[in-house]
């Protein structure tokens, strides 16, 4: 997804005329004294431009979809005009083309650059806004290490906490629900190669965890089923009937529920109509908290 562009994301005011010609004068001539001290042809030769001119040259690159040289346009900024206003706006600039470009790791070292140097600057809430942005876009297949995931959800999680009325906390909470999904996912897919294997016990721990710790995912009802299902295989129809018990009361329209139903009493799940009734449930439900 691509991150919307940050407060400083404008042209900067143009020069008067008159300054622009002294400016060209002055360029000119100091271009002409670095060629004749020059000793070295083939370098390209250094000469300062106006600071306005510098960014709204990045910002037309940024404009035509040249990221790459967007990010070191802006880097220019900061180099010819360090003390500038314009430069710190630069920073971020730098940061956000570099995320564009999906250099994630630049992107990364450039943000944390700009949280250390300016912590009050206004556009400090996009900046960690940015950053877990940048780990976001890197969340790979469920078949993978979930590490950059991980990384996703703190990073997202710091703009909920530290600027919850920001414009960008809103995204960063749905991300954070989305990435959430997306452990879980990986979970239920160790537990089914764990299940495949016929390795009960460790399959249905996989099972648990989502239960337990991503119990608001879209996981959870066959995360549920599975276990109904192990509990089964174990020769433990008691636990059977208690895990589905909890998946009807909380899924009850759900196809995994008719599956587990179906498992534990061979039959179909009765309609509404007939008097339908989840198996009974019992204690052993109260450890999977806010369930029942």
């Amino acid at each position: 997804m691509t991150a919307e562009r940050p407060i400083p994301f404008r042209r900067a005011p143009a020069r008067s005329s008159s300054f622009r010609a002294l400016a060209a004068a002055f360029l000119i001539g100091g271009a002409l004294a670095l060629s004749a001290c020059s000793s070295k042809k083939d370098e390209p030769e250094y000469v300062e431009r106006p600071v306005e001119e510098l960014y709204n040259e990045a910002v037309d690159l940024l404009n035509t979809s040249s990221y790459a040289l967007a990010a070191k346009a802006f880097d220019e900024v900061e180099r010819q005009h360090p003390y500038s206003s314009w430069a710190t706006k630069a920073q971020i600039m730098s940061a956000y083309a570099l995320y564009e470009n999906e250099a994630y790791d630049d992107a990364v070292v450039a943000i944390n650059r700009f949280i250390e140097l300016h912590p009050g600057n206004r556009d400090i809430a996009y900046a960690y806004y940015l950053r877990g942005l940048c780990y976001y876009e890197q969340i790979s297949d469920v078949r993978r290490d979930q590490q950059i995931t991980r990384l996703a959800m703190s990073n997202l999680r710091d703009v909920v906490t530290r600027f919850p009325d920001s414009p960008y906390a809103r995204d960063a909470r749905l991300k954070i629900d989305l990435a959430r999904d997306h452990i879980a996912g990986k979970e239920m897919s160790v537990g089914r190669f764990y299940l495949g294997r016929q390795d009960y016990l460790a399959a249905l721990n996989r099972f648990r965890v989502v239960v337990e710790q991503y119990d608001q995912t879209t996981h959870v009802p066959e995360a549920l089923y599975r276990m109904v299902e192990i509990n089964t295989l174990l020769g433990l129809p008691d636990e059977a009937k208690r895990v589905a018990a909890v998946l009807g009361h909380n899924f009850p329209g759900s196809d995994w529920y008719g599956d587990a139903y179906r498992l534990i009493t061979g039959e179909k799940v009765p309609s509404a109509t007939e008097g339908a009734e989840p198996p009974p449930s019992s204690s052993w439900t109260d450890s999977l908290t806010g369930w029942l």
